[in-house]
């Protein structure tokens, strides 16, 4: 008797947990092993870089946040440099310290939200709830600076919205903190932001030691990562790969290092990089950034205690004047409305300003008619390049795999569908 046996077809999403948000994966199964996987993708697609060229400059940089929205301030840097280039304006020295210590901080809150949904996908539980309870506090940072906690439109052509705080919010007495337990959380909250951003630092190092202690030599974790998705360095080149996924191939590129921007030139830091270029090594790729991150904010704190100064360009055609001169100054008040209403030309021309993203090389493309929003806005996201390789490195493997890869990504969708 002959029995004929087909590959059968598997839908992956988009409502499935490990599927990070919106991806269909269309699976060719032979048995367990994947013979095919087709991405769709689209499934977010809110129209943002159309969007972008239908406002002045200045009223879109809240759409960058909504990109990938676990890296907000990353993808603001790159539109709001793009911008300056045009322009040709400088950000003040403070500003652009200010620009790189959010830059790591937000590097942080993305790799603590990746190494808590992978450990979620790949079974270990407890990894989530350690990495969100250091989340929760630099999440206060962005309260801080800009009154919400993700969407916090703080860069500004020409520097930042305002400067740091004095304060911290604190917590209030409640049912579950009250007495001792209050006075605790409340500890580091007591000085300015720089204070508390010391004392998270100097913690903070102790912390990624327990997500290690849970993850780096536990058994299941690694025969769930070592040896799966395997990208070979000159596959990861041609695939357009950057980030932590070239990285982890083996290849030392950086942008903060190879073509430095805000103050990366200032401070000092390592580029962590893998040797075999499975999801293991992109693993520890990514835990040592959270490390080199770290350093980054501390030497940041530390020039910023010294160096009090303005963070925006005395420039009233880009920045708005203060309040105070608004009420006693006519031109100024003039500046202002029409700063807020029509915004402002930028000359003609294109420009491309690339951030060392948390994913990779986030980058912004703008080409400018002389008018007040751009004639085209194209958004490089690293998401979508390395998803495009998700066919090549899956085959072959077995279905649980393909939810190692998918994290190992690290993909969100907002990029990737704009």
């Amino acid at each position: 008797m002959t029995q004929e046996i087909r590959n059968y077809t598997l839908n992956f999403g988009p409502q499935h947990p490990a599927a990070h948000g919106v991806l269909r994966l269309v699976l060719e199964m032979d048995g367990e092993v994947v013979q095919r996987a087709d991405p769709h993708v689209g499934l977010l697609h809110r129209g943002t870089e159309k969007l972008a060229e239908s406002k002045p400059y200045n009223q879109s940089i809240g759409y960058m946040d909504r990109l990938d929205y676990v890296s907000m301030m990353c993808n603001e840097h790159a539109y709001v440099r793009a911008i300056e280039k045009l322009m040709g304006i400088e950000a003040p020295e403070r500003a652009q310290y200010i620009r790189t210590m959010f830059d790591e901080i937000t590097r942080i809150l993305n790799h603590l939200m990746w190494i808590g949904s992978n450990g979620l996908d790949l079974g270990a539980m407890a990894v989530f709830l350690y990495a969100f309870r250091e989340r929760e506090e630099l999440m206060d940072c962005y309260e801080a600076v800009s009154g919400a906690r993700m969407h916090a439109t703080y860069y500004r052509p020409g520097g930042v919205a305002r400067d740091l705080p004095d304060t911290m919010p604190k917590y209030r007495e409640s049912p579950w903190r009250k007495g001792a337990e209050l006075k605790r959380v409340n500890e580091w909250r007591e000085g300015s932001m720089l204070d508390f951003l010391d004392a998270f630092c100097d913690d903070f190092p102790r912390r990624v030691d327990e997500y290690e202690t849970l993850l780096t030599d536990n058994r299941i974790w690694k025969q769930r990562t070592v040896g799966i998705g395997v990208v070979p360095t000159d596959l990861a080149l041609a695939w357009g790969m950057t980030g932590p996924m070239l990285r982890g191939s083996g290849l030392a590129w950086d942008l903060r290092k190879k073509q430095p921007y805000a103050a990366y030139d200032k401070v000092d830091f390592d580029i962590p990089v893998g040797v075999q270029g499975d999801c293991y090594d992109r693993y520890l790729v990514r835990v040592e950034e959270m490390r080199q991150s770290n350093r980054i904010i501390k030497q940041c704190v530390q020039w910023l205690r010294a160096n009090p100064g303005p963070v925006m360009v005395r420039n009233f055609k880009v920045a708005p004047p203060r309040r105070a001169e608004m009420k006693d100054d006519m031109e100024a008040l003039i500046h202002h409305f029409k700063l807020f209403t029509e915004g402002y030309s930028v000359p003609a021309g294109e420009a491309y300003a690339a951030v060392e993203a948390p994913k990779g090389e986030f980058g912004a493309y703008i080409v400018s008619d002389g008018a007040n929003k751009p004639f085209r806005l194209k958004l490089r996201a690293p998401g979508f390049a390395h998803l495009s390789s998700m066919d090549a490195i899956v085959r072959g493997h077995m279905l649980p795999d393909v939810v190692a890869m998918i994290g190992t990504y690290d993909v969100v969708f907002g990029e990737i569908d704009r």
